[in-house]
């Protein structure tokens, strides 16, 4: 309107007609018309009827509520001048208390609502009634099935991430872990830069915070009683930017209790024993509580993510593990890395050893052992096999410490396991994180690619607001396994090709690829940045190290040539490429991984 204090048109036919003075725009208050009028420029409400018009002033500050009750204008006599105030006042006032009383409504409602959400995630302790178990037959209600959008198994780094990445978009999740107590491993320690970019993402970036967690600059490479140091190309990012090392467990919890701040996201303790199918899709799972009830629950999408462990993978896809070698677990304590706020590889005989802080007192020990068959803990075998072998080749300053880690007895292993991505699609279910997809854990590059996935996953979902339309979510799905594939096949394909080249080997080739890379790293610049950037997860593309892996084997020729080229040389520097093509041929094809 053209006068201050827009006014308002509102079309209320029950309202009956009545007549105004124009001294009812003395003071500022609703005034109520049952004619079609408007406001002009100068200031007056204009009631018409057929070819007359009568004008009425009107203040500023004024507010009008013009109501229309018939088609055609009307005019009417201006009289009645206490019917309608008496009738505005009457309609302020019933207006008002109706106010109040839908604000104390709401507010009631509102006070239910957060106590009920404390009391079921309040240090994400689970609450078995948070399932409605039907009378007849131990189901959840279909009343509580549809309050139900996604099922997440497991409630590890992929689980907790996913849960409250879903559920701050609004996602009614509902996540089944087997034990919500901490978990204590001696893998899943190391996030790497990219993986932190993927956490800050996702608003997960203060769930390294407060459990002591440790800044990784980049890594410290040993061989043969020489080391280069070879740092993060971190120059373009914020100063937060980088690595993080800490025990995985605090880290998981810190994630579960974040997810658990979300009034749609509720965590339980139980243990999924199958996958619900009807006619082809995946429709919900089974699963066992604490006190060992069999119940169902429901949803239009379920994702498994149980871990390494996982023994729902085989309906979703055609697991091929191998397991290469195992990790020997121990805590060093009072001692100092050579390099600080680096992770340590040691190229050692028969395969690496590795050294990163995960507290600001203690240093984890990885040993590599290949194969699947270890020494023995138990008869003494393996604290012999520690000492004599692997303790030599460890670097002076952490000897000591090494050695009274060993007798402390706290000696812990797990199987390396690696697994390319192999998806067998199934409509309503995905499979996401270590039950997915599997690589050698010497680069640490497991949570990178899982908090990838995630990023993929929640930018996949977010413009498919109905996840009971089946077609639509299982064409989302699909696209999901290609949209994933650069991150996580540059790094899976990275983790198991460095592997092969940092153990060591009988055969001349591989001695010299060894040798080869450890000196194209160190040659600094470029020659080390850009390995590095692949394997922090800052640049995973896989063309870049598909150049890199051939200039380490082109390289490796190079010195094999000179000063003058041999028979013998050039036969090995043949070898030489051959090997590195064998490794890195998988991503040429695009094989999935």
């Amino acid at each position: 309107m053209w006068f201050n204090n827009a006014s308002l048109f509102y079309k209320r036919p029950f309202f009956p007609a009545f007549s105004l003075t124009a001294s009812h725009f003395s003071s500022p208050r609703i005034i109520i018309f049952t004619c079609e009028a408007t406001v002009t420029r100068s200031g007056y409400f204009c009631c018409c009827s057929g070819e007359g018009k009568n004008r009425i002033s009107v203040k500023p500050q004024t507010s009008v509520l013009v109501v229309s009750s018939t088609s055609k204008p009307q005019c009417f006599n201006l009289v009645k001048k206490k019917k309608m105030a008496a009738l505005t006042d009457q309609y302020i006032v019933w207006t008002f208390f109706a106010s109040l009383i839908g604000f104390f409504l709401l507010f009631i409602l509102r006070l239910n609502g957060k106590n009920k959400s404390k009391k079921d995630t309040g240090n994400y302790k689970i609450q078995n009634d948070i399932v409605k178990r039907s009378s007849n037959d131990g189901d959840s209600s279909p009343e509580n099935d549809s309050r139900t959008d996604i099922i997440i198994v497991g409630a590890g780094v992929a689980g907790a991430a996913l849960a409250h990445t879903l559920g701050k978009d609004g996602r009614r999740v509902r996540v089944i872990e087997r034990d919500l107590t901490e978990p204590d491993r001696i893998v899943g320690e190391l996030l790497q830069p990219g993986g932190y970019l993927k956490l800050v993402e996702l608003g997960l970036q203060d769930c390294v915070e407060e459990i002591d967690a440790q800044q990784v600059l980049g890594y410290a490479l040993f061989k043969d009683g020489k080391n280069t140091r070879l740092s993060y190309p971190l120059e373009k990012f914020h100063a937060d930017v980088s690595g993080r090392s800490f025990h995985n467990g605090r880290f998981i919890q810190r994630m579960r209790e974040k997810a658990a701040t979300l009034p749609n996201v509720r965590l339980e303790q139980g243990t999924v024993t199958c996958l619900l199918e009807e006619n082809g899709t995946i429709k919900g799972v089974q699963y066992k509580t604490k006190d060992g009830q069999e119940l169902r629950a429901f949803s239009p999408l379920t994702i498994v993510c149980d871990g390494c462990f996982s023994n729902l993978r085989r309906s979703l896809c055609k697991p091929k593990v191998d397991v290469p070698s195992c990790f020997v677990g121990l805590v060093l304590e009072n001692c100092q890395l050579p390099f600080a706020n680096h992770g340590h590889v040691i190229l050692a005989d028969p395969s690496p050893i590795l050294f990163y802080p995960i507290s600001s007192t203690e240093i984890r020990c990885l040993v590599d052992v290949p194969g699947q068959k270890i020494p023995s803990i138990a008869n003494g075998e393996m604290a012999n096999y520690l000492k004599t072998v692997v303790a030599p080749q460890v670097p002076p300053e952490l000897h000591d410490a090494f050695i009274s880690a060993v007798e402390k007895g706290h000696i812990r292993t797990m199987p390396n396991r690696s697994m390319p991505a192999d998806p067998q699609p199934t409509p309503g279910a995905l499979l996401m994180g270590d039950a997915f997809n599997m690589r050698h854990p010497l680069t640490g590059g497991g949570m990178t690619v899982a908090l990838s996935d995630i990023v993929v996953l929640r930018n996949l979902l977010k413009p498919l607001n109905d996840l009971h339309d089946s077609a639509s979510l299982t064409t989302y799905l699909e696209s999901f396994y290609t949209l994933r594939k650069p991150v996580a096949s540059t790094i899976n394909t990275l983790a198991g090709a460095l592997y092969k080249v940092f153990s060591s080997s009988p055969d001349q080739a591989r001695k010299e690829m060894r040798q080869a890379c450890f000196d194209y790293l160190s040659l600094g610049g470029v020659f080390s940045s850009g390995p590095i950037a692949l394997l922090s997860g800052l640049n995973p593309r896989p063309l870049s190290l598909v150049l890199h892996f051939f200039a380490v084997a082109i390289y490796g020729v190079g010195r094999l040539l000179l000063p003058f080229p041999s028979l013998k040389g050039m036969w090995t520097g043949a070898r030489l490429i051959s090997s590195a093509s064998g490794i890195i041929f998988p991503i040429i094809q695009g094989r999935r991984s």
